[in-house]
């Protein structure tokens, strides 16, 4: 599943088409597609995980799922989910889910929770952990309601940065930690973008899918973690485990 910043490279990828109306539109989704021809895109934005094309008063939001995929000016031989033809190129979607969103995107969501938006508010994040004391800081970070954008890859990282490990209680964590591994959701996301432009993201990686601690030279634990059963990858010897 593409994670935060993925998504953020989509947006910046497609805005030749800002301001352009859909001359033609095609697809296998459920939804009225019809609706979006010969309408003009006011706007790109991205929400976390969700992909958000904003017309005047509707927004298509567009999940890329575990297998999305997308060609811009280009097409894959398989049918797509969804076609927007424009005078000059084309922006095709497959194996997402797509749903019309009525009326200003603002009313909804909550710009506050995206770890890579200007409006992002760690305090906010804060306070929704203090409000989840007995879950594991491993679903936590996972929790799109609380820090959008963030997937397993940025998870792993940012525990292995913060020495925390997975299955750790979030009232157990101190206060400081706490707040490291919060602040780094976000700074690695950005970090995680700027590799991954430069096509060198899996270079960076310390901990995801890594069999040795660098740190210690000791085997990482690989398992699934907490309720959400994901993936985690991680040294016990220098990821303190809080309980």
């Amino acid at each position: 599943m593409p994670e935060g910043p993925s998504i953020v490279i989509l947006k910046e990828e497609v805005q030749q088409f800002t301001g352009h109306k859909v001359i033609a539109v095609s697809g296998t989704t459920s939804i009225d597609i019809s609706r979006l021809k010969d309408k003009t895109i006011i706007a790109f934005k991205t929400w976390g995980k969700h992909f958000l094309i904003c017309f005047e008063n509707f927004t298509v939001k567009i999940h890329l799922l575990m297998f999305g995929t997308y060609r811009i000016n280009e097409r894959k031989e398989t049918k797509p989910r969804l076609s927007l033809v424009f005078e000059e190129g084309e922006l095709n979607f497959y194996t997402c889910s797509i749903k019309i969103l009525e009326g200003d995107i603002n009313t909804h969501y909550d710009w506050s929770v995206d770890v890579m938006n200007d409006d992002w508010n760690p305090k906010k994040a804060q306070k929704s952990l203090e409000e989840m004391p007995e879950k594991m800081i491993c679903d936590v970070i996972l929790d799109q309601n609380v820090f959008a954008g963030v997937g397993n890859i940025i998870k792993n990282e940012v525990l292995y940065r913060c020495y925390v490990h997975p299955e750790s209680i979030v009232e157990k964590i101190p206060r400081d930690d706490l707040s490291q591994i919060i602040a780094e959701c976000s700074t690695y996301s950005f970090e995680f973008l700027y590799w991954k432009k430069k096509f060198e993201l899996k270079q960076h990686w310390e901990a995801y899918t890594k069999s040795i601690c660098l740190r210690c030279n000791l085997p990482f634990v690989k398992k699934q973690t907490g309720d959400l059963k994901r993936r985690s990858f991680f040294c016990t010897n220098c990821q303190k485990l809080y309980k």
